[in-house]
């Protein structure tokens, strides 16, 4: 993790806790009908994201850090399909979280690339 004591302190997961919180108040804008299908389905994966990578910075190995990492980077694709949907359904008109969560899977890539160089 470098000169990180904890996921907390990492920027990548800093951001991603500030993306949910993005996610969640853009979703309460969604239609009603919404509720059950697209809005949790985008919060469930947002959420996922810096769960995971808490998730995988507490385990013993690099090997397994690096594998909740993939799986952040997997919700990481999931948020991105479905914020497109949501953009062609007319329910975000901004590209503001498409270049946050960008940014993010930016940042998980350089942190697995870096953590992979230790193995």
């Amino acid at each position: 993790m470098g000169n990180a004591k904890s996921h907390e302190d990492l920027q990548v997961w800093q951001m991603a806790i500030d993306f949910v919180t993005d996610i969640y108040k853009v979703a309460g804008n969604f239609p009603k009908f919404e509720l059950y299908g697209l809005t949790n389905q985008i919060r469930r994966a947002s959420v996922s994201i810096p769960s995971n990578i808490a998730e995988g910075s507490a385990r013993r190995s690099t090997k397994e850090y690096i594998q909740f990492l993939y799986i952040s980077l997997g919700s990481v694709a999931e948020v991105e399909t479905q914020l497109l949907i949501s953009k062609n359904l007319g329910y975000i008109n901004d590209d503001t979280l498409k270049i946050q969560i960008k940014y993010i899977k930016g940042k998980l890539i350089n942190l697995i690339n870096s953590l992979r160089k230790k193995i």
